[in-house]
């Protein structure tokens, strides 16, 4: 039996890999879609081809303390840089492989990267198209077999990268980076300006790696589907680094559109995701029932509701229907087994992170039997800082701190943090430094929350707190929550600062748009029929029953919807898929005006 890791066995995450090696060499270690079918990995397969890859960066004179960007999808051949790069003394520079050219170039002359992975020449002919001198960057290695390198003695092909360290000697086993050495310069989203680099060290990774261990379990038994993109601190420590730390194995999927489809096939035992992959199944469910018959949305119903009584039973908080066991032995493989085969039917732990998840989303899936549970944590604490477990479960708050990690509220109820996982500070950026990181440990996390029998709830962002012309404070985040359990609105932002009231603007989802503008005989096609009285007075009178529980003054009053969705590509939305809220309050100010101008 392999032996649980323990802080001594591994201090940084150059030598993670090796103890994984020595303790489980021939057990699978990543799975990846290939010539038409899956194919897996050893942990001994994995190292072999990681030592050659440092071969190759001994060859291109890759000294410690390099940084090397990376802008690659998931997969072997990021793993294999990483790995290389960290075993090697370097800094791996993560970057979304759905970013923009223009956040991709920035990160590249603001990290100062000598190396650039990059998954196609195309995507690299985009960054040098702006023009950005990016001095220090001496090697840009395409993931393509043929690269012409003639326009650009930088520019080298995978393959025959890889081949110029075929002949070098082995590199020494012994040499590695320390623990206070940095282990990754992770750049936030940027919701409000330039992205920051945050300096994450071995300490604070490895740290955070067996905090999450601790907390959630796993094990050679486990079966991981990854899909969020590496370049995301949630994905890279909980969905690489501890499952190698507990010998899971990860399977990598071919994209979120085909992400269903792996769901069903892998059939993983555990899934890692932000809240919208969870919101787009339970919209799915939602849709298929209302499409069904009348029997089946009351079969669905009653099952929600005899699995919420059993959830909340067993969590303590809540008595059982007298026979609410007696009706889940019928409603379990009817109903609810069927909805959970969605997630390949075997999922034991759901983790949802990064953003609030609805309550409508968690309660049927709770109700439907699925183990969700909500964390929290951010880039700057490596990331995870808290979570609920399976017995431990309340949906409404993301978990008690992880152990080693100490939590208080500042001014304002701001979540303060502190423990090893905390970074060593933003690159180049000593000033932002100090107004988030205090001298002695404590991380200002900018949410507000209040802690209540240990656990933690998150109540808003200090910085989007709209404060109305009349006084009122209103976290928006709450109020965004409730009004997107409507299905017609499939992206919403409030606002009102310095306003007499709130309003909403809204993307609307074109399916259901369809349907609404059918029932208020309105032509869907018509750019104008959005804002016709008609869908404006179903509108408001639909988003007021959705925040109904909120105080009157946090009652939006006007609604002004979009058939465009806001995207990275179009600047409304990180990488993280979070919405830019100065960014879309810039671009429809117009808009906005006109709700505030309307009598």
């Amino acid at each position: 039996m392999t032996a649980q890791p323990t802080p001594a066995d591994f201090r940084t995450l150059a030598q993670l890999l090796a103890w994984r090696v020595a303790a489980s060499p021939l057990t699978e270690a990543y799975r990846h879609f290939d010539s038409g079918a899956w194919r897996s990995v050893s942990w001994e397969q994995v190292q072999a081809l990681v030592l050659r890859w440092r071969r190759a960066l001994a060859a291109a004179r890759f000294a410690p303390g390099t940084r090397a960007a990376i802008l690659l999808p998931n997969g072997l051949n990021m793993v294999c840089i990483d790995q290389a790069v960290l075993a090697e003394g370097g800094v791996p520079v993560p970057m979304h492989a759905i970013d923009n050219a223009e956040s991709i170039a920035y990160i590249l002359e603001d990290s100062e990267a000598e190396l650039l992975l990059v998954d196609g020449i195309g995507r690299w002919q985009a960054i040098a198209a702006l023009g950005r001198a990016l001095p220090a960057l001496r090697q840009v290695v395409v993931a393509e077999a043929a690269v012409d390198a003639a326009a650009d003695p930088r520019v080298v092909g995978l393959p025959e990268w890889l081949a110029r360290g075929d002949a070098r000697p082995l590199p020494d086993p012994a040499a590695g980076p320390g623990p206070d050495d940095l282990a990754a310069i992770v750049y936030t989203s940027g919701t409000t300006g330039r992205p920051k680099g945050v300096m994450l060290t071995h300490r604070n990774v490895v740290a955070n790696v067996h905090q999450a261990l601790d907390r959630f379990g796993m094990g050679t038994h486990d079966l991981l589907l990854s899909f969020l993109p590496l370049s995301h601190t949630l994905e890279r420590t909980a969905g690489y680094y501890v499952p190698m730390a507990g010998g899971a194995a990860v399977a990598f999927a071919r994209s979120v559109a085909q992400l269903q489809e792996d769901l069903r096939t892998v059939k993983p035992t555990a899934l890692v995701s932000v809240p919208r992959i969870y919101e787009r199944i339970h919209a799915k469910v939602v849709e298929t029932s209302q499409q069904g018959s009348a029997i089946a949305r009351k079969m669905l119903a009653w099952t929600e509701n005899v699995g919420w009584r059993r959830f909340e039973a067993a969590q303590g908080r809540g008595r059982k229907g007298a026979l609410d066991d007696l009706a889940w032995r019928f409603l379990q493989p009817l109903v609810a087994q069927r909805v959970l085969d969605a997630f390949g039917g075997r999922l034991r732990l759901a983790v949802s992170g990064g953003a609030p998840i609805g309550a409508n989303v968690s309660r049927l899936f709770l109700g439907l039997g699925l183990n969700l549970v909500q964390g929290y944590g951010m880039t700057e604490s490596s990331p995870v800082v808290s979570a609920c477990t399976p017995q431990d479960n309340d949906p409404l708050s993301v978990g008690r701190p992880l152990k080693g990690v100490e939590v208080r509220l500042g001014e304002m109820d701001e979540l303060l943090v502190r423990g090893d996982n905390v970074m060593k500070g933003y690159w180049k950026r000593p000033e932002d430094t100090a107004k988030v990181l205090e001298p002695d440990g404590w991380l200002h996390t900018g949410d507000r929350a209040r802690l209540d029998g240990g656990r933690i709830y998150i109540v808003g962002r200090l910085k989007d707190i709209i404060v109305t012309s009349t006084g009122e404070k209103v976290p928006p985040a709450d109020l965004e929550l409730a009004i997107q359990a409507e299905p017609l609105f499939s992206q919403v932002l409030v606002i009102g600062e310095q306003r007499p009231f709130l309003s909403v603007l809204a993307v609307v989802d074109h399916a259901r748009w369809r349907g609404l503008a059918t029932q208020l005989g309105l032509d869907a096609q018509d750019p104008k029929a959005l804002e016709s009285d008609a869908v404006q007075r179903w509108a408001v009178a639909r988003v007021a029953g959705l925040v109904k529980s909120f105080p009157s003054y946090a009652t939006p009053k006007r609604v002004w919807l979009t058939a465009q969705p806001w995207t990275i590509d179009n600047g409304l939305m990180t990488p993280t898929l979070k919405l830019k809220r100065p960014a879309l309050e810039k671009r429809y100010a117009q808009e906005i005006e006109g709700l505030y101008r309307r009598r």
